[in-house]
């Protein structure tokens, strides 16, 4: 369908969509998820038909449909579309990536920011393209330690780099919201693979590049 069309190549571009909203009065994106949400909003009380409401159930079709848009984009085929063959022997890092996430646990959010390093072999990425592979598992279900563990994974695998250093912080609403609720907590994960991981001071330069 159209509206679902138009939100799959904002996702897949990597940009945020420009509205949720419905473009006509009685516009049905996606039937059965609306539905969903519709039977949620009556569970827990509400009237799906009052006027607050009354899209709310297209909006979240729409909005998750984002939210999950990685299931629907593949790491290697954004790396390489833009790896250069470059005589680079010095480490690679691109910082302070955000990204933003949901608890597979509760389907709350969490989010933060990505810090992601690599030695080239001989070939380099495109930088921006860091961020997207980033993206592609974070817009999905996740914990922090997979997410983390696959963006290293996917860029050493399609890369062939001599080694991948990821470090992620990120706060977690289900923390934050509920349970402990423990507002100011973070999560820090790292994953590090090839020469992080066997070279104590290739790691250590990497950390020390994180916190300048």
């Amino acid at each position: 369908m159209a509206a679902e069309g138009r939100l799959a190549r904002i996702a897949t571009d990597g940009h945020y969509a420009d509205s949720f909203e419905a473009d006509a009065e009685n516009e049905v994106y996606d039937e059965a998820k609306e539905r969903l949400v519709r039977q949620m909003l009556q569970e827990i009380g509400e009237n799906p038909e009052r006027e607050g409401l009354r899209r709310t159930p297209l909006r979240v079709a729409k909005a998750m449909d984002f939210l999950t848009s990685g299931y629907e984009l593949s790491a290697e085929e954004i790396i390489k579309k833009a790896v250069f063959d470059e005589d680079v022997k010095e480490m690679v890092i691109v910082r302070d990536i955000e990204f933003y996430s949901m608890c597979e646990h509760h389907m709350l959010p969490f989010f933060g920011h990505a810090h992601v390093g690599y030695l080239p072999n001989g070939k380099v990425v495109g930088l921006s393209k860091v961020a997207r592979v980033v993206d592609v598992f974070a817009r999905r279900l996740q914990v922090q330690e997979r997410l983390t563990n696959q963006v290293a994974d996917a860029l050493m695998e399609h890369l062939g780099a001599h080694g991948v250093a990821v470090v992620m912080e990120a706060s977690h609403t289900c923390m934050m919201m509920r349970g402990v609720q423990k507002q100011s907590s973070t999560t820090v994960s790292s994953a590090m693979r090839g020469t992080f991981e066997e070279d104590p001071r290739t790691r250590s330069e990497f950390m020390s590049f994180l916190h300048k």
